[in-house]
């Protein structure tokens, strides 16, 4: 392909700042069409955005000429509808995180890419923002020594009866739509950069609960992994803390130091070794998932390999399913 020209399939608040923009801001692509059920929402944004054409129906938005490639960004519950007919059309599709419902829904979704011998990538774009990508190269070159074990804690206190009405929060208390919990929203980005950290896994473990029983899904969840690299992690995520007792913190251990960081909440990140503490910052994204787009526009355009295949999606789905199987 010498552009790609992109149609997004839910066009909603995730499309409207973190993701929408970046698709006319990176080298060779850009934003032809947009697709949502509401046709009046459809229309505004295409407006707003300078967007040639928008449609109601996905499959106009799959089959029309001008578009070569898409963009999912609807709930998970439609992931795997909207892929496939995607992939069956041959277009590459760039699909919003957690990849489906459950790994079965991914792994069908991955199946097919493979029988159309179209590309498939999932937006886990964390892993190519500038603030992970640096903690991952001090990994690599030990700068904190061996990596013993990671610890991971977030908090954000329930949500109120107010909240749980607005739209865009509701879906993602809603197994039937989200898959899970809030913890299936946040998760995957942590999980992620977990396994991009680490590599692979020998054992995976949980424990989750619905404390405070403010809708069908948990709200507090812990996990442990083993990988295979001897790195132990351990994580505790709670969607009904107290008021005030917010928290995003993960750190990191090693032989001879520590990296500190919020996966969410700063741009900052710190590094001790031998109680020598450095800081590293970075300026805020105006599109957080811009440096990930542009990757997926050198994948498709055969240009680098793909920044995050389903396969890898998939291992992150399945850490999942363990942490909220008991």
């Amino acid at each position: 392909m010498k552009k790609i020209n992109w149609g997004i399939i839910g066009c909603g608040d995730v499309a409207e700042i973190k993701s929408g923009p970046a698709f006319n801001k990176v080298n060779n692509s850009a934003l032809v069409a947009v697709m949502r059920r509401d046709a009046l929402k459809a229309a505004d944004y295409a407006a707003r955005h300078q967007v040639p054409a928008w449609y109601n129906d996905a499959d106009k938005l799959i089959h029309d000429p001008a578009v070569n490639a898409i963009y999912i960004a609807t709930p998970p519950s439609s992931h795997k509808q909207y892929t496939i007919a995607a992939l069956n059309a041959g277009k590459p599709v760039y699909v919003e995180k957690p990849m489906a419902m459950n790994v079965a829904e991914a792994a069908e979704m991955t199946d097919v890419a493979k029988q159309k011998n179209v590309k498939l990538s999932v937006a886990h774009y964390r892993r190519e923002q500038p603030k992970f990508k640096k903690i991952k190269q001090l990994l690599e070159n030990k700068a904190i020594g061996d990596v013993r074990f990671c610890q991971l804690e977030f908090l954000r206190p329930q949500l109120s009866a107010a909240a749980m009405k607005v739209e865009s929060t509701a879906w993602r208390v809603d197994p039937a739509v989200s898959g899970g919990g809030l913890f299936h929203d946040i998760a995957p980005h942590q999980l992620d950069l977990l396994y991009h950290f680490f590599g692979e896994m020998k054992n995976v473990s949980g424990m989750a609960l619905n404390q405070a029983a403010s809708y069908n899904a948990a709200d507090l969840v812990t996990g442990n992994i083993l990988f295979n690299s001897g790195v132990v992690f351990n994580g505790l995520w709670s969607f009904a803390a107290a008021p005030g007792e917010g928290a995003d913190t993960c750190k990191i251990v090693g032989s001879d130091g520590k990296i500190c960081f919020s996966v969410f909440d700063d741009q900052t990140f710190s590094v001790t070794i031998h109680d020598k503490r450095e800081v590293y910052s970075f300026e805020p994204l105006q599109h957080v998932q811009q440096p990930m787009i542009q990757k997926v526009v050198e994948y498709f355009r055969e240009e680098s390999a793909n920044p995050c295949p389903s396969e890898e999606a998939i291992k992150v789905m399945n850490i999942m399913d363990a942490f909220t199987a008991g």
